[in-house]
């Protein structure tokens, strides 16, 4: 399979451990739909981070609250050992299947377009330690927000649609669409402004948000370096990724 751009980037692990989220100081998503499906998560949650991904966190929250007190970030899923990639990129590609009414005998080039449209949002289950998922590194997490009244803010598509709604600016573009009724500009400009708002309390900890997923954020992987060598904002474009794979 043909690497993605970020793939490329080398690493060089920190060494920092895995350490549990304490689920009393952020929101979070229980039951875990992944767990509930039977995603094999062995002895780890999937509330695991590196070390220096909680401390971030917590900056990130910290940040929120500033802006929207009693807010918080809510964590959807961050740690994912590659069996659980297998497992949900599996599962996808099954309901992918189903949704599009396509026969279990697919033609080689059904079987090729589906698998293209599943890897556009899911990364390729990779036992290779120079190409790990990113959330088998420990790096990235999905995160969405809660408001002072504990419920979730309305982004527009929930975590995980494989739509063109998941893409961060979907809805920013949308409204520079002049033929949207005025209802539709009124939330389409919400969504975007919920979205803004996760970005920059991410952002204020030195996350970077996936160009194609407006829930998922990493410092430090492959597509944190890859990211920050493709910003011409940022001097130095020789980044390394100090998360690898994680035990």
């Amino acid at each position: 399979m043909v690497l993605k751009p970020y793939q490329v980037v080398p690493i060089q692990d920190c060494g920092e451990p895995l350490v549990a989220i304490p689920l009393d100081q952020f929101a979070w998503v229980d039951p875990h739909p992944y767990a509930v499906l039977g995603a094999p998560y062995g002895e780890r949650s999937p509330f695991f981070v590196r070390q220096g991904i909680l401390k971030r966190l917590y900056q990130a929250q910290a940040s929120l609250q500033e802006t929207h007190p009693g807010w918080s970030i809510q964590i959807f899923d961050a740690y994912r050992p590659v069996a659980v990639q297998q497992f949900m990129v599996d599962y996808t590609f099954e309901q992918e299947r189903q949704t599009l009414g396509l026969d279990p005998e697919l033609t080689v080039e059904q079987e090729a377009q589906l698998w293209e449209r599943v890897h556009n949002f899911w990364a390729v289950p990779s036992d290779n330690p120079a190409t790990p998922p990113p959330h088998s590194t420990g790096a990235a997490v999905d995160v969405t927000l809660v408001d002072e009244q504990g419920q979730v803010v309305d982004m527009g598509s929930p975590i995980d649609e494989i739509s063109e709604r998941s893409y961060p600016n979907h809805f920013a573009e949308q409204l520079e669409s002049s033929k949207q009724l005025e209802e539709s500009q009124a939330a389409a400009k919400r969504f975007h402004h919920h979205r803004e708002i996760l970005r920059t309390s991410m952002e204020s900890a030195d996350f970077l948000r996936h160009p194609r997923e407006w829930w998922h954020f990493s410092y430090g992987d492959q597509v944190w370096g890859w990211l920050c060598n493709e910003n011409p904002a940022i001097a130095s474009g020789n980044h390394q990724a100090c998360y690898g794979a994680a035990e």
